[in-house]
């Protein structure tokens, strides 16, 4: 037993060869066997097979939701009332959910399966998953590396059919930049097109809730259920929503933009070969893809990693020892609140709430957040410039193939490993990674598709268009 999509399930459940509690006994029973992957936090066993026999019920009575058959599991940065909560992080000890975010609900209205809490950077803040305060994800394909952070546990626990699908949440390439170190597909949507209720917040102007699935097919299948607006989030977008699961590319002749600077030194040998053959085989399918120079390009990560962090410093304020979670024992209130956020706060995220306080004291607010912001706004206003002689821009969803565990040790090193992932969070427009070849070791690589705001639908039509001739012509896509 073994699936790729909602659809081949939901044949086997409507023919009577499988049930749901076998399903869920099937995912139940790998997470156990795979349990040194460290991808969940916390399994949901005795509350999934109580759902997994309702649920058959409402088949067998032809009564249940459209996605039935769906078993995912969620990252520890969304909200399921009466659940844990940890953001992978000893601040949160203790805490439990009072409310169910606003996708997730959505999804559950729909009879979807939750199995568990998947395990991730410590507040999304990582490209390794290395900085959870649960210990590193390991990587499914190769268990010396890493599976990519900050979703790292939602994009191995696919990978290593442990669900069928994941959510994760994208500040920068959290989704996109896992699945791509573990050879699944990983969507990013336009910022604001799914509700941020119930998301535990990074950096409240680029969270994006995304998913991690193993085809094309279902990432639109999730998009379609959980987008739209959300009178609980004054962010979500009121535009339309359009039927992403019946999206197919239409055979027209597209222009497509390939960024020079994705294509230059620092990547790796075999991305850049992936990347020129897919130029290679869509100019042979009679579409125009032009070299083309993004002028913000280098600009866009220090950007990313100055606003950001501006961001966290403000939206982890509120964990402060007295609220809820971790409280540190003493007499003196200011003691209480630095030994609380000391102890219960990891490195990396007491680093950038350090960098975020920084850039927006009083001496360095114009020189760094207020100069940022507009150069945010310049990266937006070229990226929209560029759709408008463009369908899709195509580049690296990382620079190198999934890394070792501990190969990189300076922040540096590890903020770099963002760099083609944060100019669609940046911007806030739609992008996907998808899984178009690997290295001779069998590492699996990523390319990453951009489009302009709110065309979900074509993206995902384009990509699926794509994965489709690169199964069908191997390992390059060719």
């Amino acid at each position: 037993m073994h699936y790729t999509r909602l659809s081949q399930i939901q044949s086997d459940l409507d023919s009577g060869s499988i049930t749901m509690p076998d399903l869920v006994g099937y995912y139940l029973s790998n997470i156990k066997k795979k349990a040194h992957l460290n991808a969940f936090l916390e399994v949901f066993e005795n509350e999934a097979l109580d759902q997994a026999n309702s649920l058959q019920k409402k088949i067998d009575a032809g009564e249940a939701g459209k996605l039935a058959g769906m078993i995912i599991g969620i990252k520890d940065v969304l909200c399921y009332k009466d659940h844990a909560l940890r953001c992978s992080s000893k601040i949160l000890d203790g805490f439990e959910s009072q409310y169910t975010a606003t996708a997730v609900q959505k999804l559950l209205d729909e009879d979807v399966i939750i199995l568990g809490r998947l395990n991730c950077d410590e507040f999304a803040m990582g490209s390794s998953n290395e900085n959870s305060a649960f210990g590193p994800v390991l990587n499914p394909i190769d268990e010396e590396r890493v599976p990519g952070g900050s979703s790292g546990g939602s994009a191995a626990a696919v990978a290593a059919d442990m669900c069928l699908a994941a959510l994760g949440s994208d500040t920068g390439g959290s989704v996109r930049q896992p699945a791509a170190f573990c050879g699944v597909v990983g969507l990013k949507p336009t910022y604001s097109r799914i509700s941020r209720y119930g998301l535990a917040a990074y950096a409240s102007s680029f969270d994006t809730i995304g998913t991690l699935t193993n085809s094309v097919e279902d990432a639109a299948i999730l998009l379609q259920t959980m987008a739209g607006p959300d009178e609980k989030d004054s962010t979500s977008s009121k535009e339309p929503v359009q039927d992403y699961s019946t999206a197919v590319f239409d055979g027209s002749k597209l222009r497509i933009g390939v960024i020079n600077q994705s294509v230059k030194e620092g990547i790796d040998d075999d991305i850049r070969q992936i990347l020129a053959d897919q130029s290679k085989l869509l100019t042979n399918k009679g579409h125009t893809v032009d070299e083309i120079d993004f002028k913000q390009f280098e600009y866009a990560l220090s950007t990313y990693y100055i606003l950001t962090t501006a961001e966290a410093s403000t939206n982890l304020s509120r964990y402060d020892g007295v609220r809820y979670g971790l409280r540190t024992d003493d007499n003196d209130l200011t003691t209480m609140y630095k030994k609380s956020r000391s102890e219960g706060f990891g490195e990396e995220v007491k680093r950038r709430i350090l960098l975020g306080t920084f850039v927006l004291s009083s001496s360095y607010y114009d020189a760094y957040y207020s100069k940022a912001q507009k150069v945010r706004r310049i990266i937006q206003d070229q990226m929209t410039d560029l759709f408008k002689s463009y369908d899709f821009l195509i580049l690296p969803t990382t620079p190198t193939p999934p890394f070792k565990l501990g190969e990189h040790s300076s922040s540096l090193e590890m903020y770099l490993a963002d760099f083609f992932t944060v100019q669609a969070s940046v911007a806030g427009i739609p992008a996907i990674s998808i899984p178009l070849g690997q290295t001779d070791n069998g590492l699996p690589l990523g390319i990453q598709i951009m489009s302009d705001f709110f065309t979900e639908h074509k993206l995902l039509a384009f990509s699926n268009y794509l994965l489709n001739d690169a199964n069908i012509t191997g390992k390059h896509g060719l």
